[in-house]
């Protein structure tokens, strides 16, 4: 693959170029074939809109937007569709306790979800539909299924019968009697068989209902993303994702009624996120060792939150830490501080080395860039370690060019550094556009909102730090580097770090020391400095 000699940028692959994704139903990495070359069909499992999300929400909804945006990028028509589920026994139950409109309840937590996503910069889906608006389609797949004998009706509530489907298990390998009644509902002893499944739910007092030929009632939980995903995408279609806590029993259910109602349907690629876990264990509700979106954002930046998600293999389990977080932080303070000092630096030279040739350094330096990104990308969305090795090295070109830059030079070596520079610079920005860490706005405005998020954590003001840097210079002045040296010190374990620039100092966020000392050696040797001046270690 060649650079565009007019932008600089990464060059888009050709289709002909493989991307390997892990296929859950056989259990390894298979080549990417969509069903109709250049157009790929998506399903992805949304929430139940009953609460504000969490981190595993998050870390679902990053990798397939990671995704999204690579199949983009590899010139792939995309269409994306990520459900809501609005019409469920949680929904219902939660809405009772507060005196609300279940219906009303789970449309506030889809706005609010919508919220989240924006934050972390997920691309919209093409599709986010909801179970309320698509009753119609739910009901005539309930009744192609009994229609083909696989599915009996009892006093109002339609139940999947299991034993007609020959290849229930072959998603998860699970053995038939160990699906436990779909999860989310009791045992039923009018069932023919315990593992049998609802498809459709009669009327109870209280709860919101739809007529249907079976009597009032409401959808189960499986048969929704069925019903939904072949009226946008057809009854096959190229991806289908979700969780790994969906595979069994949702996504088992889902194969198995979707087959019962059109015998050709089919998944070419089912593809699953691990768990985000705290302290090694599953983080999750039941458990009451989650943190919201909200929470985490609150105190950390969304995009310092969406590095932390994407810093770890999307099938891998992601454990949660403050550390991690820090450290994400503090990688994207010192990716959008190189940005900036570029950006200004080359502002002056607009109209200047446009005809230069870039210098052979700058060159091997962008065909490592993009040789390395397309190569993890390509192997099944590998992002464990996409911003180390030839990204970093890209950033610390740019600082070591940036000083070279301050520097009297001949014209041309001069012109031929200034369009290294912005070809380098384009290279880093459209690796961050594809993984969704470009900064919609100016880089001085996220450096700064990072800023706040890191006195806010330190529980600290700007005016107290800046106090603070007054009288550490009075103590230096006055020889005091004992009070120096603690005042600095105090803040570092904050995670304020202080920097002395020629007569003048400057503070930044930083990893706080006591949890930096506790990070493997990798991590130690990752911390960014403030600006271009100082480099990496």
């Amino acid at each position: 693959m060649e650079a565009s000699k007019e932008t600089g940028t990464v060059a888009a692959p050709k289709m002909d170029l493989t991307l390997k994704i892990y296929n859950s139903m056989t259990q390894q990495k298979e080549l990417f074939t969509p069903i109709v070359p250049g157009k790929v069909g998506m399903y992805v499992c949304g929430v139940t809109a009953y609460d504000l999300s969490h981190l595993g929400h998050a870390r679902a909804a990053v990798s397939f937007d990671l995704l999204y945006r690579y199949l983009e990028h590899l010139k792939c028509e995309v269409t994306y569709v990520r459900n809501f589920t609005d019409v469920d026994d949680k929904i219902i139950r939660r809405a009772n306790d507060l005196g609300e409109n279940p219906l009303s309840l789970s449309n506030r937590y889809c706005q609010e979800y919508l919220v989240d996503m924006a934050d972390l910069q997920c691309l919209p889906p093409t599709y986010q539909p909801r179970v309320s608006d698509h009753m119609e389609q739910i009901k005539d797949m309930i009744t192609q299924i009994i229609n083909n004998d696989c599915a009996y009706v009892v006093e109002g509530d339609v139940f999947f019968a299991v034993e007609k489907s020959p290849n229930y298990g072959r998603l998860s390998g699970q053995r038939l009697e160990n699906n436990r009644a779909g999860e989310r509902v009791a045992v039923d002893s009018r069932k023919r068989n315990p593992a049998d499944f609802a498809l459709w739910k009669a009327a109870k007092a209280g709860e919101p209902s739809w007529d249907s030929p079976w009597g009032p009632g409401r959808p189960g939980w499986h048969i929704e993303c069925s019903a939904m995903s072949a009226h946008y995408l057809s009854s096959k279609f190229d991806i289908h994702g979700g969780g790994i806590d969906l595979i069994f029993p949702h996504h088992e259910n889902e194969i198995a009624q979707s087959c019962a109602a059109c015998q050709d349907s089919n998944v070419s690629y089912w593809m699953h996120n691990g768990h985000v876990t705290n302290n090694n264990e599953k983080m999750s509700k039941s458990l009451g060792n989650f943190f919201t979106i909200r929470q985490i954002t609150e105190r950390y930046h969304p995009l310092a939150l969406r590095h932390f998600l994407i810093s770890a293999h999307y099938r891998s389990p992601l454990n949660y830490s403050v550390l991690q977080l820090d450290s994400a932080s503090d990688a994207v303070f010192y990716i959008y501080q190189t940005l900036q000092d570029c950006e200004v630096a080359l502002s002056p030279f607009q109209e200047h080395g446009k005809t230069a040739r870039i210098n052979p350094a700058a060159e091997d330096c962008i065909n490592k860039l993009r040789d390395e990104f397309h190569a993890r990308m390509s192997d099944d969305l590998n992002t464990s370690h996409i911003l180390t090795g030839a990204f970093q090295d890209a950033l610390k070109f740019i600082n070591s060019s940036l000083n070279m830059l301050k520097k009297k030079q001949p014209k041309q070596q001069q012109l031929s550094l200034i369009e290294s520079l912005r070809k380098i610079e384009n290279e880093v920005k459209e690796v961050l556009r594809i993984l969704g860490l470009l900064p919609p706005g100016a880089y001085s405005e996220v450096l700064q909102q990072l800023k706040d998020k890191a006195l806010k954590r330190a529980e600290l003001t700007e005016e107290d730090v800046l106090q603070l840097i007054e009288e550490r210079a009075a103590a230096r002045k006055n020889k005091d580097f004992s009070k120096s040296d603690q005042i600095r010190a105090d803040l570092t374990r904050k995670g304020i770090a202080l920097m002395d620039m020629g007569k003048e100092t400057i503070w930044r966020p930083c990893v706080p020391v006591e949890q930096e000392q506790e990070a493997p050696p990798a991590e130690k040797e990752k911390k960014p400095a403030a600006t271009g001046e100082e480099q990496k270690a």
